[in-house]
């Protein structure tokens, strides 16, 4: 088999990667189906903030719990439950939109229980991969992944706006409900060994044995303590300031953002193809160096946010991207006990995206109160120094593949 697809020779894996590019592909459209959903009820952007932020606090609240669940329980049939649960919550949305009786109020309490069904199956994502292939495989595995990701980034929100243009955001959720359904029974054909844990143990000891695993190594709670910051800074500076500065600079524009945002999705998309064939022999700091390239397309959207420049800064920095996701997601894989990886995944979650919404309403005023250049300037200085700053932690800056992965990859 070719070497970029070899995960695909592994069989679970073959029928975990169909079940989860279906789900991908068919979920692309859900935040927009869910805004405009939203607006046709109560065209007022503080009605939709509350929908998606019912959702952003219940996953949070809920993370940890997940990672739990998900180490004593089969992660399949985790995931497998919890589709059941946002096939019942977004069905539940749909129907209201076809009979005319959805309101802002049902929306978010519809929106926690998807929240809340996220959060469980985010760490079982995260911990099923290295039960579906080969050490060998891992990093094709989660570049193929990454792969599908990144192209339903790119495709799915044009294929979103014109489903809910041309028959409304009810249909679109109908076609989310259909991708669930036919991902169940393709997750049943997944086989996997049987947790390590018997479940005897009480919630709160399981927390802290994750915890505990947690803290262990520097080189991850550094970097997610890292990305709390950096990740509070892209959210308000990039997502917020970006489609500000489009909509009142000339050089830029909206349609010329959406040009700069597809670029950075192509860059991901790319890397995502040479990570099938290049094995990455030091993961952590290859990976925090190519987040740093971030810095690059954050500063120029203050000072010079000319469409063609800032499309080519933002495609580089999405090869960076990616090649620290594969790279993390490699890490934690091959060096968290397998029996943890959800839990220690919930953590590494919840540190990362708990200060995003911080992030998202200083930026909000920032770029209202203060100048916007200087505001983008020292955003990119303060990503860049964070992103290396890990690079002088002899953990990140040293950790390569296992002796017996590199062996494998060498006589492969």
């Amino acid at each position: 088999m070719i070497r970029g697809l070899a995960a695909m020779q592994d069989r679970s894996f073959r029928w975990f990667f169909i079940a989860r590019a279906i789900t991908m592909i068919t979920g692309s459209m859900s935040s927009i189906a869910l805004a405009f959903a939203v607006l046709e009820i109560d065209n007022d952007a503080r009605s939709l903030s509350y929908v998606l932020a019912a959702f952003t606090v219940s996953n949070i609240v809920f993370i940890l719990f997940g990672g739990v669940v998900a180490d004593r329980m089969p992660r399949a049939l985790v995931i497998q439950a919890c589709y059941v649960i946002d096939i019942l919550s977004v069905g539940a949305m749909a129907t209201l939109l076809f009979t005319g009786t959805a309101t802002v109020p049902l929306l978010m309490l519809l929106s926690i229980v998807t929240g809340a069904s996220t959060a469980f199956v985010m760490p079982a994502m995260q911990g099923i991969i290295p039960q579906l292939t080969t050490p060998e495989h891992l990093q094709q595995a989660n570049a193929m992944l990454s792969f599908v990701r990144s192209a339903v980034t790119i495709g799915g929100p044009i294929i979103a706006g014109i489903l809910v243009t041309a028959v409304g955001p009810a249909w679109a959720m109908v076609v989310q409900v259909f991708g669930w359904l036919i991902a169940i029974p393709v997750l049943a054909l997944v086989r996997l060994p049987p947790p390590a844990g018997d479940g005897s143990s009480s919630l709160f000891h399981d927390l802290r044995l994750g915890w505990n695993e947690f803290w262990s190594r520097t080189w991850l709670w550094t970097i997610v303590l890292a990305f709390m910051v950096m990740n509070a800074i892209h959210v308000g500076a990039w997502s917020v300031a970006g489609p500000y500065i489009a909509k009142n600079d000339d050089r830029l524009g909206i349609a010329g953002w959406g040009w700069v945002l597809a670029a950075e999705g192509v860059g991901v998309l790319l890397m995502t193809l040479v990570l099938m064939w290049v094995p990455l022999k030091r993961p952590l700091r290859l990976g925090m160096i190519g987040m740093a390239v971030f810095a690059i397309p954050l500063t120029m959207l203050g000072v010079h946010p000319a469409v063609v420049l800032l499309a080519i800064a933002a495609f580089i920095a999405g090869t960076g991207h990616e090649l620290f996701s594969t790279g993390w997601n490699v890490a934690m894989m091959e060096n968290v006990p397998i029996d943890r990886l959800s839990r220690v995944s919930s953590y590494d979650m919840l540190g990362s995206f708990v200060v995003m919404p911080i992030g998202t309403l200083a930026y909000g005023w920032l770029i209202t109160s203060a100048d916007v250049t200087t505001v983008l300037v020292v955003s990119g200085i303060l990503y860049a120094v964070i992103a290396l700053s890990t690079l002088a932690v002899p953990s990140v800056w040293r950790m390569g593949r296992p002796l017996e992965v590199q062996k494998q990859l060498a006589d492969s």
